[in-house]
């Protein structure tokens, strides 16, 4: 391993920081694309809703046994093969849309199962080799680094799709998506990775609830997990952003464009200035104050009404959250032992999918109930009270410094 001054010196971890790029790219561009493309057949909006269950029921189901698996064999060619999924799924749209008389929703919809599948293995194999090419004093560094390559990639992922529909065509598009994907993976068929050999290679099942029973029973990484879920699952006001603009701001398509974009942007800024200035004492600490100031930017989004107003507080909300997503994810490569990698990242993935999907049906759900601005309100409020539980019930949260964990496991 070379043990560079800086993440970014250390050639292995700079080929996987392009590697999540690429990934994050070309399924952004494949999902808008897809999105459109589906509408555009059927003009419904039922039709939209059924992409996100024909990619999350497999990943859900895969995931867990992805972890599994990467835990005890080669983390760089699941990696591979992930991206080259991405390459198969848009090559087949991309003759599906020249081909007539075919049954097109079914064969979107099938492309985007095999994605959920892809999905499931490549934050687990990601985190795997992030562990593999850096040494743990630079953890904090290189989690703000991967976390800002992936807002940069939320950015310019759906910007770039709907560019090359308008501009080019939807084949063309996912042609472009297939070739990040094909990128991602020639990435890392030059990487080398040192996979330390597994002492004993338990049944499948046993090891999924050795990785299950590693998080529920280690208090900082339950409840850093936890904190981030429920935050994301009551503070979605994300997802009532086409109802804002609508009813509140009265702007057009390019508005809804920027509320989306502010808080990956201030999540991008957040994260830039971690790798140079990363937090390590008071870390838990500054999660739980990240994660409340979050709260608290989500109420204030919901109770004003200027336009650039609201564009601002959703970017401050981002860069709270990118606070809280650079901790969360140094915390769990810290504390977990190299051998369960894999099925750690696979459980913290189910945690942050479920609660993303939740989140948008609990947005939708209290919005009928209470109306549009009383629930996100009511997100923000719960949001808070999910901190001040955790604080109460996670001392060790409250008192951890990443010094402390970058001890353990050496």
């Amino acid at each position: 391993m070379e043990l560079a001054t800086h993440p970014l010196r250390n050639r292995g971890f700079a080929k996987l920081l392009a590697y999540r790029c690429m990934m994050v790219m070309s399924y952004q561009i494949m999902m808008v694309v897809v999105g459109w493309h589906l509408y555009q057949l059927t003009h419904d909006p039922f039709s939209l809703g059924l992409i996100g269950l024909a990619e999350i029921v497999p990943y859900f189901a895969c995931a867990l046994f992805a972890g599994y698996a990467i835990d005890h064999y080669s983390k760089r060619n699941f990696a591979v093969i992930s991206g080259l999924v991405m390459l198969l799924s848009t090559m087949i749209l991309v003759l599906v849309t020249q081909q007539k008389n075919l049954h097109i929703e079914f064969w979107i919809y099938t492309c985007v199962a095999l994605i959920g599948i892809a999905r499931a293995f490549i934050a687990p194999s990601y985190s795997a080799m992030f562990a593999a090419v850096l040494p743990r004093r630079q953890f904090a560094e290189a989690s703000s680094l991967g976390s800002s390559a992936f807002q940069i990639g939320l950015v310019l992922g759906p910007a770039v799709g709907g560019l090359l529909v308008g501009w080019m065509s939807i084949a063309d598009a996912y042609k472009v998506a297939g070739a990040f994907g094909l990128g991602a993976a020639l990435t890392l068929l030059s990487l080398s990775i040192h996979s330390p050999k597994i002492s004993h290679e338990a049944e499948i099942f046993k090891g999924i609830a050795e990785g299950l029973h590693f998080v529920f029973k280690h208090q900082i990484v339950l409840s850093a997990l936890a904190l981030d879920m429920f935050a994301v699952l009551f503070g979605g006001a994300v997802a009532m952003l086409p109802a804002f603009i609508h009813e509140v701001y009265h702007h057009g398509a390019e508005g809804l464009g920027i509320l989306r974009s502010a808080p990956a942007m201030g999540a991008i800024i957040t994260s830039l200035y971690l790798a140079h200035r990363p937090i390590r004492e008071h870390a838990g600490q500054t999660l739980l104050l990240a994660v409340a100031g979050f709260g608290i930017a989500i109420i204030s989004f919901a109770l004003t009404r200027d336009f650039w107003l609201a564009a601002f507080i959703l970017m401050i909300s981002g860069m709270l959250d990118g606070i809280s997503v650079v901790l969360r994810s140094t915390i769990i490569q810290l504390a977990t032992p190299d051998r369960m990698r894999g099925r750690v990242a696979s459980i913290n993935g189910l945690f942050i999918g479920s609660s993303n999907e939740l989140g948008a049906f609990e947005s939708g759900l209290t919005a009928k109930l209470m109306g549009l601005i009383p629930s996100v309100i009511f997100g923000g409020v719960m949001t808070l009270v999910v901190v001040g539980w955790t604080a109460l019930k996670a001392p060790q949260l409250r008192s951890l410094s990443l010094r402390q964990l970058e001890q353990e496991h050496q």
